[in-house]
């Protein structure tokens, strides 16, 4: 029976252009929708994780000339040998993949297009104006600067800092200038649309100063989706883009599903919201659809303190990080490191120090010992700790009833930083109980039994309550923790809003071997 999508979570990435392979910038979107989604999926929300690939349009068009092979082959090798092995190397669980050169896709845009050109909202007109080939975007004045070095004299882009060239041809439009005051009205009528702030304050001064209707054909070049009711015209590669978000949710073809899933959260780069949350919600408008749920623009990564960029050669491939950290590390640096929705900068010395001080010392070492403790104390058998427990028990796990509601608040906010910070606190504070508690002496000592069984189902329990709740961060370490803590059922399957109650652990439950979590890294000299 479908669900109400009131009641369902539908998360989208940007569908990433496939003109070259994969970086960290675009990885880190990846993992920051799969912890989102996997979390809902875990509190018992119908949740569906969308992300896929971009393929048409004159960037790719002409990387493929240039490497002399077919914008379909070109776009066929990236996705096969760069894009969808990115999904396996960062472990991700997303629902669907996507590609704009897929029939579903591109039969539900020609349908779109029909659409609202019988609705009177395209029309054919000439336009000329600056085109950034990078951002496959007509340029107005405000966003170019005057070019530097090799580009002296010329007019560049401000993202791209490469010369724009000067467009004219007849083309479509769509008449997005009649949307401009239910923009800002939807704007004001749902605070939250747009975030983080700042980018919702730029959307609107961006809006407020008054739109133009938006060129949405191209006669001088041949790929891309073909204009139905214009053959010698194919769509602006922006434009059918964006429908990705419902063409793969059944939109002109599978009714029911659409209305369970739509409407999504768009989860962008800063420097594509423009997009998605202004020309987006237009064109749906203009449908008779509902805009997006929301849309969260984060910040860009910083490499030497530029935004990551092929051309600059401040790229970095995501498995020059997971071949040595491992995915789980890689998933949890960058969404602990980095506040949400800001920029960050990445560096290799930082990513170690945390692997070695909060994974590897951390959450690896207490689970460790905890199990070590067990399986040399109790026979591999966790015991009834609640006779025994007292002041110190009942703090840990008010510590955790806490903890896990305000990570849940955090992750409804689209704060995984803050999230991780709240569940951290237990894996700091069962560090400091044990070295407090000191389980190895009272081992030592048959009078203390009740209270050594208290130490070793606390910090059972509180293993417990770490794997469930950092499944959706970390979900292979988790797993291995999970099975080596004997628990029943599938990890994935557990509950996390109910992952802080006490004593979730059965007496009784034999434990197994647990291999270290977060292998020490051999730092070269």
């Amino acid at each position: 029976m479908a669900t109400s999508s009131a009641e369902s979570f539908f998360i989208a990435t940007p569908i990433f252009y496939v003109n070259d392979v994969p970086h960290i910038g675009h990885a880190y979107t990846e993992v920051a929708a799969d912890a989102l989604s996997r979390w809902m999926r875990q509190s018992g929300i119908d949740t569906w994780f969308l992300t896929g690939t971009d393929e048409h349009g004159q960037k790719i068009m002409r990387t493929a000339l240039a490497n002399g092979v077919t914008p379909k082959q070109w776009a066929d090798r990236l996705v096969e040998q760069s894009w969808k092995p990115l999904l396996s190397t960062l472990n991700l669980a997303n629902d669907d993949f996507i590609r704009t050169t897929e029939e579903r896709h591109e039969s539900a845009v020609k349908k779109f297009l029909t659409l609202l050109h019988d609705k009177g909202f395209i029309y054919q007109g000439e336009y000329e104006g600056f085109y950034c080939v990078g951002c496959e975007e007509y340029k107005p004045a405000p966003d170019l600067i005057e070019g530097t070095d090799e580009f002296v004299g010329q007019k560049v882009c401000q993202i791209h800092g490469r010369p724009v060239e000067v467009l004219k041809e007849e083309n479509y439009f769509f008449k997005m200038s009649d949307f401009q005051q239910k923009l800002l009205d939807l704007y004001q009528d749902q605070p939250d649309f747009i975030q983080p702030a700042s980018v919702r304050n730029e959307i609107i001064a961006f809006v407020n100063r008054g739109l133009d209707d938006l060129s949405i054909s191209r006669s001088n070049i041949d790929w891309g989706i073909e204009v139905p009711f214009d053959d010698k015209h194919v769509t602006y590669v922006w434009f059918e883009a964006l429908l990705n978000y419902i063409t793969a949710t059944g939109w002109g073809s599978d009714e029911e599903n659409f209305a369970r899933r739509w409407p999504a959260i768009q989860l962008v780069g800063k420097d594509i919201a423009r997009f998605h949350a202004v020309i987006w919600p237009a064109m749906l408008m203009a449908a008779g659809l509902a805009p997006p749920k929301k849309v969260f623009a984060h910040g860009w990564l910083l490499v030497g303190g530029e935004k990551m960029s092929k051309s600059k050669l401040t790229g970095i491939a995501p498995s020059d990080i997971t071949d040595v950290f491992g995915a789980d590390a890689f998933r949890y640096y960058f969404l602990r490191a980095i506040t949400f929705g800001s920029d960050g900068s990445f560096s290799w010395e930082d990513l170690s120090a945390r692997y070695e001080a909060e994974l590897a010392n951390g959450l690896g070492n207490l689970a460790s010992r905890v199990i070590a403790m067990v399986n040399r104390y109790r026979d591999g058998v966790i015991p009834d700790g609640q006779p025994g427990s007292g002041p110190a028990e009942e703090a840990l796990h008010a510590l955790m009833a806490q903890a896990v509601p305000a990570a849940d608040k955090a992750m409804h906010s689209f704060a995984p930083h803050e999230a991780l910070a709240s569940l951290w606190r237990i894996v700091e504070a069962m560090n400091g109980y044990l070295t407090e508690q000191e389980p190895w002496v009272l081992a030592k000592d048959e009078a203390s039994a009740d209270r050594l069984d208290a130490v070793l189902s606390m910090a059972c329990d509180a293993l417990r309550c770490l794997a469930i709740t950092l499944s959706p961060f970390m979900p292979e370490a988790t797993e291995k923790l999970w099975v080596g803590l004997g628990a029943e059922g599938s990890l994935q399957d557990q509950h996390i809003p109910d992952a802080g109650k006490a004593w979730g652990l059965e007496p009784g439950t034999a434990v197994g071997e647990l291999a270290p979590l977060f292998p020490r890294i051999e730092q070269e000299a």
